[in-house]
């Protein structure tokens, strides 16, 4: 099959990027659509051209590196898929596609396809971990969770950090990670003890980096390539109201 692609290129962070057209023939239907990218690129350091940049890793689907605005939508038209799961066989013989990445302040572009995206690392690191001791493996084990917030926690941890959520987005919020984030401890007793103080620091993170705030259009949770729900946006909300109206005093020394 032939594809004509219409591809973002960037020389670099400063630069004013483009719009470049690009017609990719013998394009197999089994390709993944970053196995596609790479015939270009190989097509391309054939011609002494620059090859295209774009993110990649594992290529299973687990990591979150892969991007990419495929015709307007983040990771492309299959629904959960992320782009690296993405084959050509959901495109037709002769069809245009626009590839794009993502656009947010807060994820800069570097290169072509490539953003920066270590914004989402910066909320991590503001509280996204669990500090207080909780004892080997096996005391871990001997704490008792009950099923339904288990099963919710586990739904919240699958949120791989990719940032769909936030380029899919009018405001480009990132209250869908955080709020996966947040309800992934919070659920669970031993993240209970610093939930007050880690639900401030994260939201307090998320805005001073410049992401946008949440407008319910729901646009974040039809784009996960996870089916990360947007009722983790309602209980982050509840926990950062709590913890406003509930906030421990700082010990005295």
């Amino acid at each position: 099959m032939t594809l004509h692609l219409k591809i973002w290129r960037q020389e670099n962070a400063n630069a004013k990027g483009q719009i470049e057209d690009y017609t990719l023939e013998g394009v197999s239907p089994d390709m993944s659509f970053l196995e596609m990218l790479d015939v270009l690129n190989e097509k391309l350091v054939r011609e002494n051209k620059d090859a295209i940049a774009f993110d990649h890793d594992c290529r299973e689907g687990i990591c979150g590196m892969c991007s990419l605005m495929i015709n307007g939508q983040a990771h492309g038209p299959q629904a959960e898929t992320t782009t690296c799961q993405l084959h050509c066989r959901s495109f037709k013989d002769g069809d245009t596609v626009v590839i794009e990445p993502w656009r947010a302040r807060a994820f800069p572009v570097l290169k072509d396809l490539m953003v920066d995206r270590s914004s989402f690392d910066a909320i991590m690191a503001a509280g996204g971990f669990i500090d207080v001791n909780t004892g080997n493996a096996q005391d871990a084990n001997a704490i008792l969770v009950g099923k339904e917030n288990a099963e919710l926690s586990m739904d919240a941890a699958a949120c791989i950090g990719c940032g769909a959520c936030v380029a899919s987005c009018k405001n480009a919020s990132a209250m869908l990670f955080v709020s996966a984030k947040v309800s992934q401890y919070a659920l669970l007793p031993q993240g209970q003890v610093e939930a007050e103080q880690r639900v401030q620091n994260m939201v307090a993170k998320m805005d001073e980096l410049g992401f946008g705030n949440c407008t319910n259009e729901a646009e974040c949770e039809a784009s996960c390539p996870k089916g990360i729900s947007i009722s983790n946006i309602a209980r982050m909300n509840r926990e950062f109201l709590k913890s406003a109206v509930f906030a421990r005093s700082t010990p005295s020394i």
